[in-house]
């Protein structure tokens, strides 16, 4: 007797929430090309990942050309350069970074994007709720952080969880290595603590950019900041999964109270 629904926009805003929570543990196995050309009507969408051009293009450029370029993120840019790849972006162009661009002005840029965005990555309405888990430990910090991320609105979680990808990439080659052939491969110096010492104040903002006291903050909190994007990178994969048992326990509730959402995501899969 569940009536059949083709649209989240057909659902009750409540139902809609319970939805939204069943979609976000981010199931790569659907391939992101079945979804071009159609409509998009869910809000959380795992098929259709909410994540800025900017940041995407940035990020893929560095893993490509830049793992292995010492300093990267500390060593100066030009800023004529990154001022226009900016303006660009801001024009909705289609840019394109390769080999050319200098990997510490897309640097640059990413970091500009990330400390300027309008609400920071991590919304300021949850700043001092994702800084008290600093003086946490162990399994009970990492399950608060989880859920925590599960109230970002969806592009901000997708969003997060690309950077976070990436930046545990960079750490990953932060230490020289040798090659096939014997020879050494340079690291880039970038460990786990440098990378969240220069990311943490751009995506924890307190106050936004050019506002009173905005760059004012005392060392407890400079502290934690660190020490919570830290966390962040270190288990970014278990953080963003939603455990198998979370999931039953949203389809009973589910199967009781809203039978329609359940034929919803049968047919959807």
């Amino acid at each position: 007797g569940a009536m059949s629904v083709d649209s989240i926009t057909d659902l009750s805003d409540n139902t809609s929430k319970l939805l939204e929570a069943l979609q976000l543990s981010h199931p790569h196995e659907l391939d992101p090309r079945r979804s071009l050309g159609k409509k998009k009507m869910l809000s959380l969408n795992p098929i259709t990942w909410q994540v800025p051009r900017i940041v995407d293009r940035c990020c893929k450029h560095i893993e490509t050309h830049g793992l292995q370029t010492v300093g990267i993120f500390r060593v100066g840019s030009s800023k004529k350069r990154v001022q226009q790849l900016r303006e660009e972006f801001d024009r909705g162009l289609d840019v394109f970074l390769d080999e050319h661009q200098s990997v510490h002005d897309v640097a640059a840029l990413l970091k500009e994007f990330l400390r300027d965005m309008p609400d920071s990555l991590i919304p300021r309405e949850l700043y001092a709720a994702f800084l008290s888990t600093a003086s946490m430990e162990g399994p009970a910090q990492l399950a608060t952080l989880q859920l925590l991320l599960f109230l970002l609105p969806p592009c901000h979680s997708d969003t997060l969880h690309r950077l976070l990808r990436f930046l545990s990439e960079v750490a990953r080659h932060a230490e020289s290595s040798r090659g096939p052939d014997g020879q050494e491969i340079p690291g880039n110096k970038m460990t786990v603590s440098n990378l969240a010492t220069i990311f943490g104040p751009n995506i924890l903002q307190k106050e936004k950019p050019g506002e009173k006291d905005a760059g004012a903050m005392n060392f407890e909190d400079s502290t934690a900041i660190i020490l919570v994007l830290q966390r962040l990178i270190e288990h970014y994969q278990t953080l963003f999964t939603v455990s198998p048992e979370m999931q039953c326990d949203i389809l009973r509730r589910l199967f009781q109270t809203d039978p329609d959402v359940i034929d919803y995501l049968l047919r959807r899969k």
